[in-house]
């Protein structure tokens, strides 16, 4: 028994006909809005690459990009068949087409729904990938005078001010690396001695942020410094009282946006994945429909449209008996192609009688 199975006339297969035709320029349109979100994907995620470790996280706007191209190129070109379908003199070129495109369009689908599902899981990468180049980012803040990293520091505050954020996982994170500039420390200090000597790696550690961890909301004047000394500060608990920086650290600042982002855009794929599947099934009901026409002579007959010839079951089970025969069919030449070898190997005996 064929699946979704339906009885039609002339006028309801230029009504669907019609309707297909317009809803395929609606996918265009998709199409063009898939490429747009792909490409403003891109554009964010490349305003921070110094800040990621690795180019993993653009598999999802590359994706969106190439998925969007395909939308329009695919519904561009049903949507002319469809045009075709009201002339049957010029429906006749895309008969023997229609199969291959429709193999082609469940392709397209599958892909698509993968896309979706990658945008929704791809949170776990993003997390690993922030966290490791934001790491990096901050080992690096204080080479102002290094070729190639000299942008670090202007990179990692515009980030901290635009996301309201401190560190990689909080603002210690910046008590456990040196960001001050050697060019800017008095090695004839003795502080700064004992600081450096201090640290197994010579490193001139300090319980301080830069500038842009600070919170402008905050009533009291910003403590940058000596963070965790409650003397030095008047009225002062670093444990207790809220600190006038920033809590959360940028890692989850800047996961929180992206992922959201992109869960955002997954939703609208999956719309768009909805839309592709009812116009596929829709084409596949026009192409049968036109093609069991009794009488083509007579165009105003009735005829019958189905998505599948037959039950879902049984053409699952048709699909695997042909994966087997192809298997067969792979193992029997594989045989022969042995055996014709073992025949061309083998040399005659020759006997010579004196």
């Amino acid at each position: 028994m064929a699946l979704l199975k339906v009885k039609f006339n002339q006028k309801k297969r230029v009504k669907l006909a019609q309707g297909l035709w317009l809803m395929n320029w609606f996918s265009v349109f998709a199409g063009i809005l898939v490429f747009s979100m792909g490409l403003f994907l891109k554009i964010e995620l490349r305003k921070r690459s110094e800040v990621m470790d690795n180019s993993e996280s653009h598999f999802v706007p590359n994706s969106l990009i190439l998925m969007g191209i395909l939308s329009c190129a695919f519904n561009g070109f049903a949507g002319k068949i469809c045009y075709d379908s009201l002339d049957p003199t010029k429906f006749a070129k895309w008969k023997p087409l229609l199969k291959p495109y429709l193999a082609l369009c469940c392709v397209f689908n599958m892909l698509i729904f993968f896309v979706a599902l990658i945008c929704f899981l791809m949170r776990g990468s993003l997390d690993s990938t922030l966290a490791q180049g934001l790491k990096n980012g901050m080992k690096f803040y204080r080479d102002t005078d290094t070729p190639g990293r000299c942008f670090m520091k202007k990179t990692i505050d515009m980030l901290q001010i635009e996301f309201k954020c401190c560190g990689n996982n909080g603002y210690k994170d910046w008590f456990e690396i040196q960001w001050i500039s050697n060019r800017y420390l008095d090695f004839s200090s003795k502080e700064v001695k004992d600081r450096i000597k201090s640290n197994v790696d010579g490193r001139y550690l300090v319980d301080g942020v830069p500038f842009s961890c600070c919170n402008p909301s905050s009533p009291r004047p910003c403590i940058q410094y000596q963070v965790t000394n409650n003397s030095a500060h008047y009225s002062y608990d670093y444990q207790t009282e809220e600190l006038n920086l920033w809590r959360r650290g940028c890692r989850e600042a800047l996961l929180n946006y992206y992922s959201g982002m992109m869960s955002s855009m997954g939703a609208v794929i999956l719309l768009v994945w909805l839309f592709e599947m009812s116009v596929m099934v829709g084409l596949r009901l026009l192409h049968t429909s036109l093609e069991s026409i009794a009488n083509p002579e007579d165009p105003e007959c009735e005829s019958e449209g189905w998505v599948l010839e037959n039950s879902l079951k049984d053409t699952f089970k048709s699909a695997l008996e042909n994966l087997k025969k192809l298997g067969k069919f792979n193992q029997v030449e594989a045989g022969a192609e042995g055996a014709e070898g073992e025949e061309g190997g083998k040399t005659p005996a020759i006997t010579t009688v004196s």
